[in-house]
């Protein structure tokens, strides 16, 4: 019986080890590591709203082709990897750090006759000459597109207007046809040539830098023109709840991007960047142009979301199924809440604590008395001061 039981364990023991590798399919002599060599993606799940498909997008991002440290394959591989459907290219129109070790070696990128000893690189001009502009700035959408078809991703089209921030600001050009003809002398000279070719603005990080998020002389110029159709609530860490407010008095869609230079990195298992959620009918671009322009946006960063209440509304009753769970001797209501999507929630009733709900879970809450019906959603930002309130039903 003894030797059966260490034949067994032998065996067992030999069968471990060997599951700790696998065999290649093309030479047996190879064996691979545990270690998986597939991609795997982080599935962040939102709900889906009124028939619309909840897809989540980042509409900043940048490349070896600008300022990045990137190449536009990792950047759409990660972008697979953190959970996105949607990315939006938007390189430096006026500042491109990488051009000069590019030029070298990059064909199509860089113009005819362009020398990388002679190239023009300035942080914030005002007033770049036409003629030191070697690159085609079409070509990093061209490449992304090619890319993208293996993830499924599908890619914005667009270029971020970069200049002095404390006196103009930076503005990203969504849904361009043409990103070579969009540079301009002036930088709203630069936003007419993206209007004229049907693009949208967004207006980044409109705090960056600055003292205040009151607007400047130029920022109100060209919100009393309508240039601007957008703006970033939040932008990497940074998050502006007064841009809320800018956007309800304007009628501007609310989104969160990452503006990602490095590569990407997870924290606590969630994807390391800022999502915009968008609504849409399907992944093309022509419905996702539909649902910006309706403002089906919500800004995402790390458990705060932000948007138009309405909408903020519904989104928070698809993720959270709210029930009671009867009042205990001491006349404290009970109830589970539970979080059908990938969001944290903080939430309170009205005099208790505040109360962490982690993406898909559930939560259980005692309140001081029975009888509350307002639940206070903390995360979500519906105005500079105010968060959205739920009645249970």
């Amino acid at each position: 019986m003894k030797k059966i039981i260490s034949l067994l364990a032998i065996v067992c023991a030999t069968f471990t080890v060997s599951a700790q590798y696998y065999q290649d399919a093309n030479n047996p002599d190879i064996l691979h590591i545990r270690q998986p060599r597939n991609l795997v993606r982080t599935e962040f799940l939102i709900p889906n709203i009124d028939g619309y498909n909840g897809y989540k997008a980042d509409l900043h991002t940048h490349t070896i082709y600008s300022d990045g440290s990137v190449a536009m394959d990792g950047r759409i591989r990660d972008a697979w990897k953190d959970g996105l459907d949607i990315m939006a290219v938007t390189e430096h129109l006026e500042y491109r750090a990488s051009e000069p070790h590019l030029v070298k070696w990059m064909k199509g990128y860089v113009k005819k006759g362009a020398k990388a000893e002679n190239w023009y690189i300035t942080r914030y001009p005002v007033m770049p000459e036409r003629k030191d502009l070697h690159t085609d700035f079409q070509y990093p959408v061209e490449h992304a597109q090619q890319v993208a078809k293996s993830y499924d991703i599908t890619i914005i089209p667009g270029i971020e207007i970069t200049r002095e921030p404390l006196v103009y600001g930076h503005f990203n050009c969504l849904f361009t046809t043409d990103n070579n003809a969009v540079h301009g002398a002036t930088c709203d000279e630069s936003i007419r040539n993206a209007k004229a070719q049907g693009a949208l603005i967004l207006h980044n990080h409109p705090g960056w830098r600055r003292k205040s998020m009151e607007m400047l002389e130029f920022d109100k110029k060209i919100y009393a023109e309508k240039l601007i159709d957008g703006i970033e609530i939040m932008n990497g860490a940074e998050f502006y709840p007064k841009a809320i407010t800018r956007a309800l008095e304007h009628n501007l869609f609310m989104t969160s991007n990452s503006d990602i230079h490095v590569v990407s990195e997870r924290v606590d298992g969630q994807p390391q960047r800022n999502m915009t959620f968008i609504f849409a009918k399907d992944k093309s671009l022509a419905s996702i142009r539909e649902a910006i322009e309706a403002h089906r946006t919500i800004a995402y960063s790390f458990g705060t979301i932000a948007g138009e209440e309405s909408l903020l509304r519904k989104f928070v009753e698809a993720s959270l199924e709210i029930r009671t769970a009867g009042v205990d001797k001491k006349g404290k209501a009970q109830y589970v809440i539970k979080n059908n999507s990938s969001v944290e929630f903080l939430v309170r009733f009205e005099g208790g604590n505040m109360v962490s709900i982690s993406g898909l879970s559930s939560t259980f809450i005692k309140e001081q008395k029975a009888g509350q019906e307002m639940l206070i959603v903390e995360s979500a930002w519906c105005g500079e001061d105010k968060h959205l309130t739920i009645k249970i039903k």
